[in-house]
């Protein structure tokens, strides 16, 4: 018996624009979740007793778990359905960052010290990058099955935009919650996880349907050649985000000369900054307008390489804040165009998969990043802004010669 076909017009599983909407929230919660920990735990764990070198080394390794973890999520969110996996996922990101709080709040108070206090927080972290990978394979997926060739990038695009901003609006949340205590952004997170689980949980509809005569296609492989080129710029373009993310914080705290609230202050504003820029260009640019991405790759990648060259030669804080806004507009052109263009790479049906693999660039990068940055500013404070300034040019310049002159295909 032969089994129905499919209309490629017609989404297999369709989501209103609100509940698209709450998926791409709750990746931007994700993206707060994962990164706010580079603003807040950065100066308070070298304050009770930590290297930056060990503080990067535990933020690594979760992300290493992390990364290594998004396959294994992806087959799950296909076996028990994406619903389940997203709201698990959320629920586990804001459990597991409360735990860590607890062991910071524990190891501030003298309470745990040397090697105990390392050993576990770094056993703490690692539940985190076990249980809480499976909103970005989850997510891109439903996104994919909701939408149709035509609106497919887009809506992808949306999703890898939601979790930049998350990933920006995290450390620039600690600008409203640090005056009422050092940790008091992290509660912040925790909450806006579980909240935005809750959310998923009474949005969405069940995942998985009686659907089941739409064979997927199987899982692309990291080494397939036409997603390969793309996932590893994508990486290289994480790990020079990881080295500012890991390291502005220092970079603040020892520039103005600050106590560990103000540092979280200041470095909150700068991320916001940041974070608005995004917002306003991807928003009030990017969706409505939907410009080709060849030409948003590179002048998006020249601006955030501007940006960190001019972070460092310009000492006013406020001058520093708007280096960051231009960081915020390339940003925010460069990663959708990056991921649109790795999920038309591939055929219209194998294009949820793809971005499924290139949601793990992000995570793999900060395996890096972090650790490259935290090496490099114990040498000199202004080496991780230029080296990410370097590495940004260099795929700007790829971008432009490259990657401009290939048709869009997909």
């Amino acid at each position: 018996m032969t089994e129905p076909s499919i209309d490629p017009d017609v989404p297999l599983r369709p989501l209103t624009p609100f509940q698209q909407g709450i998926i791409a929230f709750a990746s931007v919660a994700m993206g707060a979740g994962m990164t706010i920990n580079f603003v807040v735990v950065a100066p308070l764990a070298r304050k009770a007793g930590l290297t930056e070198t060990q503080v990067a080394g535990i933020l690594t390794l979760s992300a290493l778990i992390y990364a290594l973890m998004i396959p294994q999520w992806g087959r799950w969110a296909d076996r028990f359905g994406r619903k389940r996996v997203m709201v698990f996922s959320l629920l586990a990101m804001g459990f597991t960052n409360m735990a860590f709080l607890f062991a910071l709040e524990a190891a501030l108070a003298g309470m745990i010290t040397g090697l105990t206090m390392f050993f576990t927080l770094v056993f703490v972290r690692v539940w985190f990058g076990l249980l809480s990978p499976g909103l970005q394979p989850a997510s891109m997926a439903a996104m994919t099955d909701a939408t149709t060739p035509t609106t497919r990038a887009a809506g992808l695009g949306m999703l890898g935009a939601a979790m930049s901003i998350g990933s920006i609006i995290g450390p620039a949340g600690a600008t409203v919650l640090a005056p009422f205590g050092a940790l008091m952004p992290l509660w912040g997170s925790i909450i806006f996880n579980i909240t935005c689980g809750i959310l998923v949980a009474f949005a969405l509809p069940k995942s998985r349907s009686t659907r089941q005569s739409a064979k997927r296609p199987s899982p692309l492989a990291m080494r397939d050649p036409r997603v390969f080129p793309h996932l590893l710029f994508l990486f290289t373009y994480f790990v020079g985000v990881g080295m500012i993310q890991q390291t502005l914080g220092w970079f603040v705290e020892d520039r103005y000369d600050l106590g560990e609230e103000r540092t979280i202050l200041f470095t909150g504003i700068a991320f916001a900054c940041l974070a608005v820029m995004m917002v306003i260009v991807q928003f009030g640019y990017v969706q409505p307008r939907k410009p080709d991405p060849r030409r948003m790759l590179p002048l998006g990648l020249f601006l955030v390489a501007l940006g960190y060259v001019l972070a460092n030669l310009l000492m006013p804080f406020w001058a520093l804040c708007i280096a960051f806004l231009i960081v915020g507009s390339g940003a925010a052109l460069a990663v959708p165009a990056a991921n649109a263009l790795g999920s038309l790479s591939v055929e219209r049906r194998e294009q949820g998969s793809a971005a499924a693999l290139l949601a793990a660039a992000p995570p793999a990068g900060f395996i890096f990043g972090p650790l490259i940055g935290a090496s490099i500013y114990e040498i000199s404070a202004a080496l991780p802004l230029y080296l990410s300034a370097v590495v940004m040019t260099a795929l700007g310049t790829y971008a432009a010669f490259v990657v401009a002159r290939r048709p869009l295909s997909g």
